[in-house]
């Protein structure tokens, strides 16, 4: 019997909720999805906390540890649970990275480096805390932050509170010994944290505010972040790069013989950073102006392929016997597409945090450039251009599993814009659309699922009735659709994750799943 070619549209950051205030998802147009809903076998996912290996269940999903349970079909610690699991342990404070880290020059300084937030996404401020108190207790004199503002993965007007909470411990432990401030900082999607290359211009800011000590000057954080609010209006991931000067000094460049840590456990935005730290004269993405000699080291490694970078401090999830091997195994074509935004998740993530294809001649590729403008001005994306090329794969017959993110509902859910939200899951469900009749036309099965919640959350809940409604940036704990069309299955009862549509995705091939995945979803294929 030919097999049939199984299709996964991923609508990144589509969630489920039933309060319609500030739903991009539930007040959105989606016919199509509708439609599959109707005629397809639909149910609903878990995408958030210990379905996609984060502490708790309090823990929001996002697109990385979503990618890496759909294409693994396993359940690995993640990120935040890792590090918390190694310092509640200690262990991190035994490796060799942090000895070396503590083990500087009486004047040389200990930098910490990333988010400031508890968004938990990215990075958890409780993290840094421990690590500038055992500094402190390892015998190092001088530690200087540089702090990256969130307004993304928590409310966008957050920022002070982070920056108060952090200069409060440092009040309690500074002392005739011990010297610890904030040296420099700014938005998080202005400077520092770009991924996937789409602008290293970012990085460069990062670079000569955090080591060069180049930027609009000021005399704390809290006044740099109050200003530019009033000055620009910008929340918290967009403010401008700063510097803390005494006496007409930067208080914590960068300097040979220094240590650094980015405290990120999240790699894709904190690639480019350690490619600059670490790369030598082959570094061509812009002028470093002076590269100090220092030790530097990632909360985790972030790119196991090119051991970026070769010191960090909490083991990654060795992630293994993937989806993409199993395919590869049965020598069956594989075809992945997203924009600039989420390409690196249907591959990196997707192959269990791998730059690298596992078969060249079995995996195709494709990125389309993201848009180099705020995401609420053009909320359509690439969601078109993605589907084109898709659809040319599907009628080409060439491959038997393909898989498309749309980043839509969950970049331009990440700006607050209500309207531009509610365009971009419109324009998504027009792109299903066009999948569906490829998939009808080409004898395809279809599912279409998302990797966590976003744009069903537009405003942050009221602490009074009377409250005007305020924006809200970040992702959510809600359950997210899955739905496959045209094939006639039966799905198992009871709330099941992520993780289990790779075996899903192998029962509608005809392929025998890897016996360390977890179950498929399907109860009965007719």
């Amino acid at each position: 019997m030919k097999r049939r070619p199984v299709i996964l549209a991923i609508m990144d950051g589509v969630g489920l909720s039933d309060n319609a205030a500030g739903n991009a998802v539930k007040n959105a147009h989606m016919p199509n999805l509708e439609y599959l809903i109707k005629n397809g076998a639909y149910t609903t996912l878990k995408a958030h906390g210990t379905a996609v290996g984060l502490p708790s269940d309090d823990d929001m999903g996002n697109s990385e540890v979503g990618h890496n349970a759909l294409g693994s079909g396993q359940i690995y610690s993640q990120g935040s649970k890792l590090v918390n699991e190694s310092i509640a342990s200690g262990e991190l404070y035994q490796t060799d990275t942090w000895k070396e880290l503590v083990n500087i020059d009486a004047d040389a300084t200990l930098h910490f480096m990333g988010l400031l937030s508890d968004g938990g996404i990215h990075s958890n401020i409780a993290h840094l805390i421990d690590l500038v108190k055992r500094a402190k207790e390892a015998g190092v004199k001088t530690v200087r932050v540089h702090a990256l503002m969130d307004g993304r993965d928590v409310p966008e007007t957050s920022g002070l509170e982070y920056v108060e909470k952090l200069e409060a411990v440092f009040a309690e432990l500074n002392d005739e010994n011990f010297d610890a401030r904030i040296a420099s900082g700014g938005g998080r999607m202005y400077i520092t944290m770009d991924r996937y290359d789409a602008d290293w211009d970012m990085v460069e800011r990062g670079w000569k505010a955090h080591v060069l000590g180049v930027g609009r000057e000021f005399a704390n954080a809290s006044e740099a972040i109050t200003t530019y609010r009033e000055e620009l209006g910008v929340n918290d991931q967009d403010l401008r790069e700063f510097v803390i000067v005494e006496d007409g000094k930067p208080v914590g460049t960068i300097e040979d013989n220094d240590a650094i840590v980015f405290f990120n456990f999240r790699g894709d935005r904190a690639i480019e950073m350690s490619k600059a730290f670490t790369y030598g004269e082959e570094f061509d993405k812009f002028d470093r102006v002076r590269v100090p000699k220092v030790f530097y080291a990632g909360m985790l490694q972030y790119d196991g392929d090119t051991n970026l970078p070769e010191n960090y401090l909490v083991q990654p999830p060795h992630i293994t016997n993937t989806l993409t091997e199993r395919l590869v195994e049965e020598g069956i074509n594989e075809y992945a597409i997203s924009e600039t935004q989420k390409y690196g998740h249907v591959t990196y993530f997707w192959n269990g945090n791998k730059l690298n294809k596992v078969s060249d001649a079995l995996e195709t590729w494709v990125e389309i450039k993201s848009d180099m403008v705020p995401f609420e001005q053009r909320p359509w994306m690439k969601a078109a251009e993605t589907t084109d090329l898709l659809i040319e794969a599907i009628d080409s017959n060439d491959y038997g599993f393909l898989r498309i993110n749309y980043p839509g509902g969950d970049m331009v859910g990440h700006t607050g814009s209500y309207l531009a939200t509610l365009i971009s899951v419109e324009t998504v469900d027009l792109q299903v659309g066009r999948l569906i009749e490829a998939a009808k036309r080409n004898d395809a099965i279809l599912i279409v699922t998302a990797d966590h919640g976003n744009a069903e959350e537009m405003f942050e809940k009221k602490k009074n009735p009377t409250d005007a409604d305020a924006p809200k940036t970040s992702h959510t704990t809600n359950l997210v659709p899955f739905v496959i069309y045209n094939a006639d299955v039966e799905l198992k009862d009871g709330l099941l994750g992520l993780s289990n549509i790779a075996a899903t995705v192998t029962d509608l091939l005809g392929v025998d799943k890897d016996p360390v995945w977890n179950e498929s979803i399907i109860k009965v294929i007719k």
